[in-house]
């Protein structure tokens, strides 16, 4: 590295040297402090979310696309936060936590680590753990990326549910979003893991990623790129983002800082004249995974790729152009048929049909000249448990080889967020909701202009078990299916596919009315007001998909009557 360097890139891991020492002598000194942030454990792989994003000239109906699955431990209870005005000289307190509350107004382990100036007046927006989609229209997803360990500093005053809590209070179009948010970083400091949050309005979707600064820096370092209109991309708890051309702001956009700390660092140096590759600098590991290829893969599968390339290409153009029905169909992918199916070796021969009671005994049958064909054992299930799959394996190793799929059991809850600029942003923006796992639980529309949702969906059910709450519902009747998959399995699909298509005949009518309303010319003599009118719409069939799925796990609950 230049010899120039060398005292800064010394000053920032000494910095870090002495702050994990310091910590440790705090720890012996007796000093009561909090769980120290710098100790916060550093998983060795991020494996938790996936956001696929579609440009408007790769969808069928020239709608923009984005979408995350919330994996793991976050907390499921979801609102509507109401349209805000303030007054001159109000606040607007940042915090750490919020992501483990069971209710909303719960604050215990929440902590505040701020506080921005609030500005006059913010917009409603639908409240999920990584916050979704606002009533202008604009839409989140996100996945957490980890990247570097060195870059990571838990002084920065915001988390990255709380920068997309700003973003969605404030901006109605992607560019707003992630100029602000390159703002809110620089300004006050970014104090989370790696994440990349895919942010879409009606027109355009970008990919934005971003990184601590180091120990000595408070700000952060990040890139953004937005996707071409007629292609997809994808984030998969890995770092893509690539190259960055700068001089197309059209295209990429970037802190003002993203080569000068990974050359501060020994990441890049300019003077070996290789290209500048923002994953490289700033991640250092593979740019892709199993989901990224899959998803890439089947879009484009002319283009062949395959999983031992250094890099795939960052976005795809599809082959077929994407609907939403095709969207959703690959958050329910557990790679069924391919080389990657966990349950393709489990196999058994046929049962013997059982006689009824009062049948006469069947003629003994020869025995058969070849082995019977195998069939699938019913207790084979995409989801297999960790133990189990162990059991198995030892029984006959290498029967079940897991493949991290993008539906999974430890899903919290799911968006697929859809922009169309062909209707007002109240309905012209919905997000696909389901709790749990994805591949089994029913999609429900939220329009952006719905303002409340059902009881339900306000309770978390990560904390214990209640059927008060709208994600146990859903997770009771999944989590009994896998344990009868043989049977439940067309029960379950069935559902999916109903309440799906139940939407898509239903949203056109309900669209129209809705314009029917907000263009009357004697609001005062219809039955609702357009916002009433949409808000019942949504929770209706919200109270519809959680009674079906609870009828549903009564129904596979009776299948237990004889044991497992």
């Amino acid at each position: 590295m230049p010899s120039r360097l060398r005292p800064r890139l010394f000053t920032r891991f000494a910095a870090l040297a002495l702050l994990v020492v310091g910590a440790g002598l705090v720890g012996l000194s007796g000093a009561k402090t909090p769980a120290s942030a710098w100790a916060k454990p550093w998983p060795a792989e991020f494996d938790s979310c996936t956001s696929i994003q579609v440009g408007r000239l790769a969808s069928a109906d020239g709608s923009v696309m984005t979408a995350h699955t919330c994996d793991g431990n976050y907390r499921q209870w979801v609102n509507i936060v109401p349209h805000g005005k303030f007054k001159p000289g109000e606040k607007n307190r940042i915090y750490s936590g919020k992501m483990h509350t069971e209710t909303p107004p719960e604050m215990r382990g929440v902590l505040q680590t701020g506080e921005i100036p609030q500005v006059e007046e913010t917009f409603m927006f639908f409240n999920t753990a990584y916050p979704a989609m606002n009533e202008a229209g604009l839409a989140i997803g996100e996945t957490t990326i980890g990247g570097r360990r060195e870059l990571y500093n838990p002084e920065g005053m915001f988390m990255i549910e709380e920068i997309e809590r700003v973003i969605l209070e404030r901006c109605k179009t992607a560019r707003e979003a992630i100029k602000l948010a390159g703002e809110l970083i620089k300004t006050y400091g970014y104090g989370d893991y790696g994440e990349c949050i895919t942010i879409a309005d009606a027109k355009e979707v970008w990919h934005f990623e971003v990184f601590g600064e180091g120990p000595l820096q408070k700000g952060g370092v990040w890139a953004a790129v937005r996707i071409p209109d007629d292609h997809v991309g994808i984030s998969a708890n890995i770092p893509r983002i690539s190259d960055l051309d700068l001089k197309n702001p059209d295209r990429y956009l970037a802190s003002e800082n993203v080569f000068k700390v990974a050359e501060e660092m020994g990441w890049y140096d300019p003077k070996k004249g290789e290209p500048f590759k923002f994953w490289k600098a700033y991640s250092g590991g593979k740019p892709y995974g199993i989901r990224d290829f899959y998803v890439l893969s089947t879009l484009a599968p002319s283009l062949g790729l395959k999983m031992d390339l250094p890099e795939l290409p960052f976005t795809v153009k599809p082959e077929k152009k994407l609907t939403v029905s095709d969207v959703l169909r690959y958050y329910r992918e557990t790679y069924a048929g391919t080389e990657y199916d966990a349950t393709k070796n489990l196999l058994v021969p046929p049962r013997p049909q059982r006689g009824r009671p009062g049948d006469k005994p069947a003629a003994q049958a020869p025995a058969p000249a070849a082995p019977p064909e195998m069939v699938k054992s019913p207790l084979a299930q995409p989801w297999i448990s960790a133990d189990l799959a162990q059991l198995v394996n030892i029984l006959k190793p290498g029967t079940v080889q897991t493949t991290r799929t993008i539906a999974i059991n430890g899903c919290a809850y799911a968006t697929v967020l859809q922009c169309r600029a062909n209707m007002p942003p109240a309905i012209g923006t919905v997000c696909w909701f389901a709790f749990d796992n994805p591949g089994l639980s029913a999609r429900i529309p939220v329009y952006a202009g719905v303002t409340e949702v059902p009881p339900a969906f306000e309770i978390c059910g990560q904390h214990r078990y209640r059927m008060d709450s709208a994600a146990w519902m859903f997770r009771r009747t999944n989590r009994l299916a896998t344990v009868k998959w043989g049977q439940a399995q067309k029960l379950m699909e069935d559902t999916v596919r109903e309440f799906e298509q139940k939407a898509l005949l239903e949203m056109p009518v309900v669209e129209k009315t809705y314009l029917e309303l907000l263009n009357s010319k004697t609001p005062d003599k219809n039955p609702f007001t357009p916002a009433q009118y949409i808000t019942k719409y949504s929770n209706d069939f919200a109270h519809a998909a959680m009674s079906k799925s609870v009828e549903l796990g009564d129904k596979i609950m009776f299948l237990f009557r004889g044991g497992l």
